[in-house]
């Protein structure tokens, strides 16, 4: 007869088990068994993280105060810009530039940087992109067909830019390189004419399938590149861009007035995270701009011993107020205080992202830094340009109470005066 095995009832009544796993082995303490894992659970908590970040991003938009108050800062700065120096234009990029149009012809040949202003030497054409730049730069400040407008402002910054490589800053090169991120952005969701228009379509329940307006614009568009295309006056690689820049409104469109279910989803959900992307590099950006300047001015001894403050403020250049620079020179704490205090605020600003109160208000010392850049230095398009590079780091809350005071005050100023003989009340 074969042996069976002890056994024992278990506790719950639910069958039995084998009486050696009731019993610890010879030998062997509480202390000998095994340890959990400290990384247990942390692969579903990495999914699970993943899934909800992805979620978050191509569900809706993200930062879309901080993607208008980008947009609205770098195409006022660059609009004012190129109001301040409309007088001086044609010294600045066009025909009597210093710079002249062979000298800027050779020049792009080596770097192959696009500029609308080398498809021909005419004074006419000049005036044709100059003041085309301007008119992109109201479209894209009042966010009308924000997506064809960003890439105007494109064209048009780039054009005069890389004419005139040297009549720029550092704010200038901060404006070219957020002119081509503004592309990829939604940056027209709030604060914007079309935001407004899709608001009122939402209100009154209807859809602008039709949109003659955008259809007319994107003909214009169209045949402009077409015919630039044809004339050979684009490389491979602007060709390919501007192109599919041109097309895929057309796209969105049909999507829209023809596939309105998932297609229509599918294109939100890629279109959210490229601006989601944008947005990412933006902040990457601006963190590289403060941390190399920063780390820059440490391995000299022109910050340490207070050179780089103190000899501006005596350049005739830099100081449209001569009084306000001396006062400032003659003072040795002011000097340590400026030239100690830059260079801490800019290498500390990219550690700061990781604690919102420190970062606000090393955010708001570096507006203020650069608001007395504009005063003092006499550079107010530099100023300008940073500024609104820094407003990329502003709370939503405060962006949404600026728009909602700014709002009321509107409101208030455009309320119609009492008519003749009719009593005023407090309520209106």
């Amino acid at each position: 007869m074969t042996r069976q095995p002890a056994t024992a009832e278990r506790p719950d009544g639910a069958g039995s088990v084998p009486a050696s796993a009731t019993a610890a082995a010879p030998g062997r303490t509480a202390a000998d068994a095994p340890v959990p894992s400290p990384f247990t659970g942390l692969r579903r908590a990495a999914d699970r993280a993943v899934t909800t970040g992805l979620a978050k991003v191509t569900g809706a938009v993200v930062a879309p105060y901080q993607s208008a108050v980008i947009r609205i800062g770098f195409t006022f700065t660059w609009l004012v810009f190129l109001l301040r120096e409309w007088p001086h234009r044609a010294e600045l990029y066009g025909p009597h530039s210093p710079w002249g149009w062979d000298l800027a012809h050779t020049l792009i040949g080596t770097n192959d940087a696009f500029t609308a202003l080398m498809w021909s030497s005419s004074g006419v054409w000049f005036q044709i992109v100059y003041h085309g730049a301007i008119a992109a730069s109201v479209m894209l400040l009042l966010g009308w067909r924000t997506r064809t407008a960003s890439v105007l402002f494109m064209i048009g910054v780039l054009s005069l830019q890389n004419r005139s490589v040297f009549m720029g800053d550092g704010g200038d090169n901060v404006v070219h390189i957020m002119s081509i991120y503004l592309v990829f952005t939604r940056c027209g969701r709030v604060w914007s004419l079309d935001a407004r228009r899709a608001r009122r379509l939402a209100a009154a329940g209807t859809t602008d399938d039709r949109d003659r307006t955008g259809i007319a614009l994107w003909l214009l568009t169209a045949a402009a590149l077409a015919t630039v295309s044809a004339l050979g006056l684009l490389d491979t690689g602007w060709a390919v861009l501007l192109w599919t820049a041109q097309l895929l409104p057309a796209v969105w469109w049909l999507v829209r007035r023809y596939a309105p279910g998932e297609p229509r989803t599918v294109l939100d959900m890629i279109a959210n995270l490229v601006h989601a992307g944008a947005m990412l590099v933006v902040v990457v950006e601006v963190c590289l701009i403060y941390s190399t300047a920063g780390w820059y001015k440490i391995q000299g001894s022109r910050w340490e011993d207070g050179t780089a403050v103190y000899y501006p403020l005596w350049l005739h250049d830099f100081t449209p107020w001569p009084g306000l620079s001396h006062l400032l020179s003659t003072s040795g704490l002011m000097i340590m205080l400026i030239s100690y205090g830059t260079v801490i605020v800019q290498v500390a600003f990219p550690f700061t992202l990781f604690n919102r109160t420190v970062k606000n208000v090393l955010l708001v010392l570096m507006m203020c830094e650069h608001a007395a850049i504009a005063v003092v230095l006499g550079l107010p398009f530099f100023s300008l340009a940073m500024i609104a590079a820094d407003a990329v780091f502003l709370p939503t809350g405060f962006l949404r109470w600026v728009a909602d005071r700014a709002g009321r005050l509107l409101r208030v100023k455009r309320r119609p005066d009492p008519l003749p003989g009719r009593p005023s009340t407090l309520v209106g």
